[in-house]
């Protein structure tokens, strides 16, 4: 069933691949009918080719497609020649992406050794953002526009000739002042862009250009992504897809949070190549981007999904689903996480809940509280039929499926749930593609206008934690990223109660629903970071993460300092040689302070700012 609203995918009911054109890049194609590419980059400084070299065959080794290495000098440029020259020593041949920031002079050097550059339309000719709040008229734009062209076309021509390919891609915080000035730092300001530089490349025919639009914010990341899709699709630009979120961390938060934003647009068909930013040895990333492709070949040939889109919901802007609360359920409350105590009791469980505490617990036919206060869990029919409960707060456990078999035979339960007061719904789903299934639930709700709250509820039987921290959180992720669901409960009879509340948890916080512990925003490390950033951010960690109302960013450099940290409210940014400035959200407050004082001097300008407290014992 085509989508009535919106066409930033064909259908949201079924799992399909969007056609995109293929782009050839050392051989490797992307797009068109090739796999899901993986790709990485490496950490080490671009000016020590052994280095660089021995960290590209391990990443090759591992399965990775692309590697991207980091050009931040004329330098770094030219040694790309011996870079590539050792790894064909070595009979290695696997496609090299050269990052390019500000200097379009490096990007010329570069393309005559590598497979594909990649540029930031906010400050490769664009000056960087100062942040100023300049107004452009019409005119004034045009004539910025004409100026990015002239300098624009002959690059293109340029990369003709060397058959190298190109990748636009656009970072949230790094737009440039002009396109800030008009659209602001939002969806429609990465999606845009993006355009200006890809009508261009329509202009003079060049066809070998892959876009990327990134951001620490998986709800910024997914809209904005969705948002030129959906443009590209009108303007008939049929160009591949890079997708990734910046800034990811490491451990199960880089896991989660990347599933979470990258899964919720594989679900949807879109996306030919990724990457899987973690704070962690590069090679760290390709089994985990493996798996995240593989588990979306599961949702081939799904069962076929219907459902009334009338209500859909706007798919480039977040709103929440709007709810009666039931207890602290729907309304403004928060998402609530509701743990499986499987065969366990709830006494047993009490002393090793951790520091997250769930709202309520699954047992059986009954839902119970932190207090041990039980509710129902009744079928469709039991609440329809059994006057004996009316009045009563209850749960209803269904499935897609099940519903609509029952509300045909049964039309009246549809003024019933109208009317209802006193009910929540568990909702689950047994398709292979359950992100879609349970989106149609939702917008079959919504086109009843039904106002009941739903725990979203998802089986797995993973006998690996990673694994199902990747397949839940792609699963359902994209779900509460559009406003969907007052609460969630996974099971999985082979992981620990702890793991799975905490799972719980973190795809709520990835997913931007529920803020429950520290949120530490840190890049993956490149050529340009000058400080150990692995041994930095568990410092950071272990010295902050009681500070669970916070956002804090740890970036190896300016490049990716006051950009890609987004919406933190501290920023920690590699500023030189064992030196470091820190923000107060985007802005520089303390500058090129020694490393070696960097935390303590963290920690004072956030007591400095009211948002210190004391960490419990």
């Amino acid at each position: 069933m085509k989508d009535r609203h919106f066409n930033y995918i064909k259908d949201i009911t079924r799992y399909e691949r969007q056609k995109t054109w293929e782009v050839n890049i050392g051989g490797t194609g992307v797009g068109g009918s090739n796999l899901i590419r993986i790709q990485s980059m490496t950490d080490t400084s671009t000016r020590e080719t052994e280095l660089t070299v021995e960290q590209i065959i391990a990443l090759a080794k591992a399965g990775c497609d692309y590697v991207r290495v980091t050009v931040k000098g004329i330098y770094d440029a030219e040694n790309l020649k011996n870079i590539v020259a050792e790894l064909h020593k070595r009979n290695f041949s696997i496609p090299l992406i050269a990052d390019i920031h500000f200097n379009p002079r490096l990007a010329d050097i570069a393309a005559k050794y590598c497979d594909k550059v990649r540029i930031n339309p906010g400050n490769f000719y664009d000056k960087r953002a100062r942040f100023e709040n300049k107004v452009y008229s019409d005119e004034e734009y045009k004539e910025e526009l004409l100026k990015i062209e002239e300098q624009f076309i002959p690059f293109l021509e340029m990369l003709k000739k060397t058959k190298t390919a190109l990748r636009i891609g656009a970072n949230h915080g790094s737009l440039s002042d002009r396109v800030m000035s008009r659209y602001g730092d939002s969806p429609s300001g990465m999606a845009e862009s993006i355009l200006e530089f890809l009508r261009i490349c329509k202009k003079v025919d060049f066809k070998d250009v892959v876009v990327s639009i990134k951001s620490s914010n998986t709800r910024m990341m997914v809209f904005s992504v969705r948002l030129l899709n959906y443009k590209m699709r009108l303007e008939d630009l049929r160009y591949p897809i890079h997708l990734g979120v910046t800034e990811a961390g490491e451990g199960e938060d880089g896991r989660i949070k990347s599933s979470v934003g990258i899964g919720a647009l594989l679900a949807d068909g879109i996306g030919d190549t990724i990457r899987i930013s973690l704070t962690e040895d590069p090679v760290n990333e390709i089994p985990v981007a493996q798996k995240l492709v593989n588990h979306f070949k599961s949702y081939r040939d799904h069962e076929p999904i219907t459902a009334s889109l009338v209500a859909q919901t706007n798919p480039f802007e977040y709103e929440r689903r709007s709810t009666r609360p039931v207890l602290n359920m729907g309304g403004d409350k928060l998402p609530v996480v509701v743990a499986d105590l499987g065969e366990r009791n709830l006494q047993e469980m009490l002393p090793i809940r951790g520091k997250l505490v769930p709202d309520y617990f699954l047992s059986g036919n009954k839902i119970i509280d932190i207090n041990g206060e039980g509710y129902p869990v009744i079928s469709l029919e039991d609440y329809l039929y059994e006057s004996t409960r009316w009045g009563r707060l209850k749960f209803i456990r269904t499935n897609k499926m099940e519903f609509d078999r029952f509300m045909d035979k049964n039309p009246e339960i549809i003024m019933k749930l109208k009317q209802t007061r006193k009910t929540v719904l568990i909702l689950e789903s047994f398709n292979k593609n359950p992100l879609a299934e349970l989106r149609a639930f939702f917008t079959t709700f919504e086109s009843h206008i039904w106002k009941v709250p739903v725990i979203i509820y998802r089986r797995y039987n993973e006998h690996k934690l990673e694994d199902l921290q990747i397949k839940a959180s792609a699963d359902l992720g994209g779900l509460l990223i559009d406003g969907y669901g007052d609460g969630l409960c996974i099971s999985n009879d082979r992981i620990t109660f702890t793991e799975l509340k905490d799972l719980s948890f973190g795809i709520l916080q990835a997913s931007r629903m529920r803020m429950t512990k520290t949120e530490f925003i840190s890049c993956p490390g490149c050529g340009r970071t000058l400080f150990n950033l692995q041994e930095t951010t568990r410092k950071i960690k272990e010295h902050f993460n009681h500070l669970d109302h916070l956002k804090i960013g740890i970036m190896g450099c300016v490049v990716n300092g006051p950009g890609e940290m987004g919406d933190v409210d501290y920023g920690f940014v590699g500023a030189g040689s064992n030196k470091i400035t820190l923000y107060k959200g985007l802005n520089p407050v303390k500058r090129y302070i020694p490393y070696e004082d960097a935390v303590e001097e963290l920690e004072k300008l956030i007591r400095e700012n009211n948002d210190w407290k004391e960490p419990t014992i």
